[in-house]
């Protein structure tokens, strides 16, 4: 059906212009204005719009399948004369009887003129944006004439081209001379999805099912690919447009097969995607090359290298041979999962194949050298990129630059940029604005500034990620009035805020509790046209939280999803922190249940909040159920969750009990971290601090004993025994402590050999480390 919307091939140019018709006739008509071979004026502007047109719709004589026939043409020149002197992009739907007798004799001298010739010469003129207001003149002079009666094929040609010229709008005025028909539904529809207006495309397949009409799979072909080119791509989004498919019985073609696995794909579900791929395969189909790429590159972004490897061998033995596009997907996933070996054997393999790497195959493997920490391996890359003739670019010391970020080596920053410019490479935007950020990240906001004023003296104008980066490391370092000064500036210098921008915005006066600043910035924005999106709102949450407006909170919660906006799982984790902090475990768990009815599964973040809100509730037997439902349902603990549960122990004061936590962290696979450690020294120093207190009870258990009447000697003897047993106790406890702090850290480190410890046949003899109140040192006693 849509086929007929296509505009016709380019034609040779002739003298004239003439349109072969398709049905033999022996009618033959020589207009009293022109003939054939009238010559034009080119000083006119009438001449001009005909010789334009002459060369869009000018055909080549055919013979016909009647060879006893001649093949008519028919001379349009006239009429596209007449059109383009009196064009106007209105429809007239006057009566002809109102018209001048020349209008009139050039209405008849075109009566005889076929259906089919029409529409070619109609789809002509749309092939070009220059002609489309005679196209429009055009089909509104043949229904006034009433020349010609499939006006519904006409329409949807029009609607179409304009389409295709961005005129959506002109399109929609257009579209309502007539009642919608499939035909012209069908046209609208791949209009507003060509123009990436997606939500006019779905509001007419919903109407156009209510109207009693199927869509066809060209339909949701062209939605689906304004979502890839848009990066508007979503799973459930997605699935329901299949689910729809589905409902109406729509036969998948290969075009809409292919279309599904890249969405799916860069949607980030490879699942989904790996479905259709079967199901194209089932039917015998071939998946095309670059759908098998995206597919690659979503598993690899996974860390699925092993999938994605048998996808790309699926490739090869398909006949289908894997380019740059192929290998470097496949090779981002390795990079990813940090499998260097890997990374170097598909390079390898790549070069054998007679496949020339590109910046970007480059790129990934600096990446990976770099994350690996083997910066000479990286330099080396940089010398074949040269001696390959491929010049590196920025983003290759982008990319470096990055991953010393992201491992906390910044100070190399400066070695990145310097072997920059020994290689010959000026930093653009993008460069300048990583170095900003990880400037930031590690609060070198001197730094930060010097770059922003380097890249101004470059020549290099900052843009909205650059004014974002600025303003946000501010923010975060507490430096409000200095991001408040930026923001400013930022609109000084006609770069309009964007929504990322006023979301920084908002939380840094969130932040300064400067509430009537942030309604005011909410009106700003929005009188701009920009809608709050979900990060506004878990923005504003997070703040109305973290002071204690729950009530404010829990209404922006309310608005999003009355907007039609999904909550996400940081949004509820914004809350449900809030309510951790302040010791609110009930309010936390409730809106956890609100989490789960709204359809989102619990993430370790949020079970990590909970178990923190019962900590600061002092309600340790619950923080430890949350942990026994994360090993349950398949979650992993992180080193947060076992942190917060030796902290919760700390709060009700069970330190014997945080050692066992402390080892289970490291026996799970967790790497203590800074806190952890410091949380275990507290522990150690709090039972030894016990020790110093039954030494004291137990001298004067001595004292007494000493001095005491032969009766009290069991009395105290026994009263010794129990506090010899307690020692030993927290002894033994302290040794738990450090045994799980460095014995389980470093498996090389033994425990000392016991069989060539001394022992007596009486009371053994067990040392105790004490530290003197007044000397500040350590000293051993020992307790017989």
């Amino acid at each position: 059906m849509n086929m007929l919307l296509l505009p016709l091939n380019p034609l040779n140019r002739l003298s004239s212009i003439h349109v072969s018709s398709p049905i033999p006739r022996r009618f033959y008509f020589f207009h009293p204005l022109n003939n054939t071979t009238t010559a034009i004026n080119s000083n006119t502007a009438t001449a001009a719009t005909a010789g334009g047109i002459s060369t869009l719709i000018s055909s080549s004589s055919e013979t016909n399948d009647f060879s006893s026939l001649q093949n008519r043409r028919y001379d349009f020149i006239p009429l596209l004369r007449f059109l383009s002197e009196n064009n106007k992009f209105v429809s007239d739907t006057d009566s002809p009887t109102s018209l001048n007798l020349a209008e009139l004799r050039l209405a008849d001298s075109y009566r005889a003129v076929p259906a089919p010739v029409w529409h070619s010469l109609l789809k002509s003129l749309c092939s070009s944006s220059s002609t489309l207001d005679t196209a429009y003149a055009l089909v509104s002079w043949l229904q006034k004439h009433n020349l010609c009666f499939s006006y519904e094929l006409f329409y949807s040609i029009l609607i179409h081209a304009l389409g295709r010229s961005d005129k959506l709008y002109e399109a929609f005025l257009f579209s309502q001379q007539q009642k919608l028909t499939p035909l012209t539904y069908n046209a609208l529809i791949g209009a507003c999805a060509r123009n990436d207006d997606l939500d006019k495309a779905l509001h007419l397949m919903a109407r156009m099912r209510r109207d009693g009409y199927q869509s066809d799979f060209v339909n949701y072909s062209l939605i689906i690919q304004s979502l890839t080119r848009t990066n508007k791509m979503e799973s459930p989004v997605l699935q329901k447009l299949y689910q729809e498919i589905e409902s109406n019985k729509i036969e998948l073609d290969s075009q809409l097969l292919n279309d599904l696995i890249v969405a799916f794909s860069k949607a980030g579900d490879p699942d989904h995607a790996m479905f259709f791929l079967a199901m194209v395969e089932s039917q015998g189909l071939s998946p095309k090359t670059a759908t098998l790429v995206a597919l690659i590159s979503a598993l690899g972004n996974l860390g699925r290298t092993v999938e994605a490897e048998a996808i790309f061998e699926e490739m090869k033995e398909g006949g289908l041979t894997p380019r740059t596009r192929a290998y470097n997907a496949l090779l981002k996933g390795y990079v990813k999962t940090g499998s260097l070996r890997d990374a170097e054997s598909i390079v390898s393999e790549m070069e054998s194949s007679g496949v020339s790497p590109d910046e970007h195959t480059y790129s990934l493997l600096i990446d990976a050298y770099a994350n690996a920490g083997r910066w000479e391996s990286a330099r080396i890359v940089l010398k074949e990129m040269e001696a390959s003739n491929v010049q590196p670019n920025s983003y290759v010391f982008s990319r470096i630059l990055a991953s010393y970020r992201d491992r906390g080596e910044w100070q190399k920053s400066f070695l990145v940029l310097k072997e920059m410019r020994n290689s010959g490479v000026r930093p653009d935007r993008h460069f300048y604005n990583v170095m900003m950020d990880t400037f930031g990240k590690y609060n070198c906001l001197e730094h930060a500034m010097d770059t922003f004023e380097q890249m101004k003296t470059d020549g290099i104008q900052p843009d909205k990620v650059s004014w974002n980066t600025l303003i946000d490391c501010h923010r975060k370092s507490g430096r409000h009035d200095k991001a408040d000064e930026l923001f400013a500036a930022m609109q000084e210098s006609g770069c309009s805020p964007c929504i990322t921008t006023y979301n920084i915005m908002i939380n840094s006066l969130g932040a300064q509790e400067k509430w009537e600043e942030v309604k005011n910035l909410l009106g700003k924005m929005e009188s701009q046209g920009l809608l709050p999106n979900v990060v506004t709102y878990t923005t504003l949450i997070d703040i109305y939280g973290q002071s204690g407006r729950f009530t404010d909170a829990i209404e922006c919660l309310e608005s999003m999803k009355s907007e039609g906006l999904k909550p996400s799982s940081t949004m509820y984790n914004a809350l449900v922190n809030a309510y951790a902090q302040r010791g609110l475990s009930e309010q936390a768990v409730n809106t956890f249940r609100v989490m789960r009815r709204d359809g989102l599964k619990p993430s370790v973040i949020v079970l990590n909040s909970i178990i923190n809100a019962f900590g600061e509730d002092r309600r340790d037997t619950e923080a430890f159920a949350i942990l026994q439902y994360m090993k349950e349902n398949d979650l992993k603990p992180d080193v947060i969750t076992y942190t917060t549960l030796m902290k919760a122990l700390i709060r009700v004061e069970k330190f014997e009990k945080v050692p066992a936590v402390y080892e289970e962290m490291i026996l799970s696979g967790c790497i203590p971290d800074k806190k952890a450690r410091a949380m275990l020294r507290f522990v150690s120093y709090h039972l030894r601090g016990q020790i110093l207190l039954y030494l004291l009870q137990a001298n004067t258990i001595r004292s007494i004993a000493s001095t005491g009447a032969a009766s009290t000697t069991d009395v105290n003897a026994t009263a010794l025994s129990t506090l010899h047993h307690k020692l030993f106790e927290i002894h033994f406890k302290i040794h738990n402590v450090y045994y799980s702090g460095y014995s389980c850290c470093f498996s090389a480190r033994t425990k000392p050999d016991t069989a060539t410890t001394p022992t007596t046949a009486t009371t053994p003899t067990i040392p105790f480390l004490v530290f003197s109140p007044m000397t500040h040192q350590a000293c051993f006693i020992c307790i017989c």
